[in-house]
């Protein structure tokens, strides 16, 4: 391919990923191990649309969190790029990266990490009060939202008086509580028994409907990924055609 072919696929691409609400073109990231060079991941493209529902299918050690991670700007790729919400991230300062996270990107993890010594409610009113937003908007949103996940009677309990999956809605309901363009999901049921599971799977695949909100979600389970409107599925590294 010349130059000018070159240019003008390069210009197509990062257009298309203008337009999605999550993407990368050509990611790469490798690391080193005792001298050598260790690559987990090998030039992923993919677009996510506003709204999709998208899983990462993979074994353990295929690359799935790393693409997470990567996507979400919590790493930085070795080679290649990755927009959020028209954005370039991979372009972005460190202090602009941040804000471009706060603003516009929601994570779930397989564990909650809630803050023990907080309330429910006080736990998903945090992003908004690290945005600066005054307490009381921030409060009234992290109610609204718990109210939606069904733990509208739960907002003054601290973590260690919810049970497993109500510390989960709670921890989806944070992750949602700026109203991102995409919600980040690493196998967010891993950690709960399989009814309980299906149950956050069920709130988040209705939050997906309701607030438009792209979602990505890592997980091993083929069963979960079928119900996602697209399976991008990963071995070694490698991005399955």
């Amino acid at each position: 391919m010349n130059e000018p072919d070159k240019a003008r696929d390069a210009k197509t691409v990062d257009s298309a990923l203008s337009r999605a609400a999550i993407g990368c073109h050509n990611l790469s990231r490798a690391f080193s191990d005792a001298g050598d060079r260790v690559e987990v991941l090998h030039a992923v493209t993919l677009a996510i649309q506003p709204g999709e529902t998208a899983a990462i299918l993979g074994a353990s050690g295929s690359g799935k969190s790393t693409l997470l991670h990567l996507l979400g700007g919590l790493d930085q790729p070795t080679e290649g790029e990755v927009w959020v919400n028209g954005q370039p991230m991979h372009e972005l300062s460190d202090a602009e990266r941040g804000r471009l996270r706060n603003r516009s990107i929601g994570f779930v993890y397989q564990f909650h990490h809630l803050l023990p010594e907080f309330t429910a409610l006080e736990n998903v009113a945090m992003p908004l009060l690290v945005r600066r937003e005054g307490t009381a908007l921030a409060r009234g949103a992290a109610g609204e939202l718990l109210e939606a996940v069904g733990l509208g009677h739960r907002l003054g309990h601290k973590p260690g008086e919810l049970s497993g999956g109500e510390r989960q809605r709670a921890a989806i309901a944070r992750a949602l509580v700026t109203r991102p363009a995409v919600l980040l999901a690493d196998e967010p049921t891993g950690n709960l028994d399989s009814r309980t599971g299906e149950q956050v799977a069920d709130l988040m695949l209705s939050l997906n409907a309701e607030l438009g909100t792209a979602l990505v979600m890592v997980t091993h389970d083929r069963a979960l990924a079928a119900r996602m409107s697209t399976i991008h599925e990963l071995e070694d590294g490698w991005l399955k055609a």
